[in-house]
């Protein structure tokens, strides 16, 4: 039986709309890559071309980002809003991790590049379902709240450029992650919500590596170029990140990802 390719494994998480379903594709798909890796006989790279946009489930309703209701923490319904929030995050950033893959294949990368992003993604589908776990042990469900849309922005204006995709996705949008989360865990940590702090750390923890592979190919593409990193990026981010990178940042999770202070806090806007 013909193996698919990793190209094509990458399309079908894309063109799936439900959640658990496309992280149960997301899962199978990265048990295959490394099995067949393992076993001597890696499955090609292909070159199926992703969709525009990945398959999404009926609900959540999108709105732009200014017209996502603020609800309070200090109620339960608030608390499954910001659960749901980061839920939606997780999400976009396991069709992110399969974008990356299909919409950049006709560069020659080594294959560590394939093995960090399949890697990626797979923990992304881990923490939308402890996230939907959450969720549904306090009475909700994925899809009860409406989230913004402004996520696949980034990919949408990054869909031609590979070094700008690297820059904006990892290395601005999830290092925010790295900014925000201990804040977030002290938050539910005040409602002994222990599940929630637990998924929480899962990810805060796995997120370092996200932001760390980033930086690292879009290093490694710099080098390949001739280009200076910290000139770049901060070019890039001008390019393509509108409203400016905003403090606090968490300088030494930033660093332990391989993102110096010099590339950040130049664009900070105070």
């Amino acid at each position: 039986m013909n193996q698919p390719t990793l190209t094509e494994l990458a399309c079908s998480v894309l063109n799936t709309a439900d959640g658990r379903e496309k992280t149960a594709k997301s899962h199978a798909a990265a048990a295959l890559w490394f099995k067949m890796k393992e076993a001597g006989t890696p499955l090609d790279i292909g070159n199926s071309q992703p969709p525009n946009d990945p398959a999404r489930p009926a609900k959540p309703d999108l709105l732009p980002p200014n017209e996502v209701p603020h609800r309070k923490l200090g109620s339960p319904d608030g608390r499954c809003a910001l659960i749901h929030a980061i839920a939606h995050i997780e999400l976009n950033a396991v069709d992110l991790h399969w974008d990356i893959i299909p919409r950049f294949s006709n560069t020659d990368m080594p294959m560590g590049y394939f093995d960090d992003w399949v890697k990626a993604a797979d923990e992304e589908s881990k923490h939308f379902n402890l996230l939907v776990d959450r969720l549904e042990a306090m009475g909700s469900f994925y899809g009860a709240f409406p989230a913004h849309a402004g996520l696949w922005r980034a990919a949408q204006d990054t869909a031609g450029d590979f070094m700008g995709r690297l820059a904006i996705v990892p290395m601005v949008l999830e290092a925010r992650g790295l900014d925000v989360t201990p804040n977030m865990i002290q938050q539910f940590k005040s409602f002994k919500d222990k599940e929630t702090v637990a998924a929480l750390e899962i990810i805060y923890a796995e997120e370092v590596g996200h932001v760390a592979y980033g930086s690292k190919w879009f290093h490694f593409l710099c080098g390949r170029h001739n280009k200076d990193p910290k000139v770049e990026f901060h070019r890039l981010v001008e390019q393509y990140f509108h409203g400016g990178l905003k403090p606090p940042f968490n300088d030494e999770k930033r660093a332990e990802a391989g993102i110096p202070l010099d590339f950040y806090w130049p664009m900070a806007v105070q």
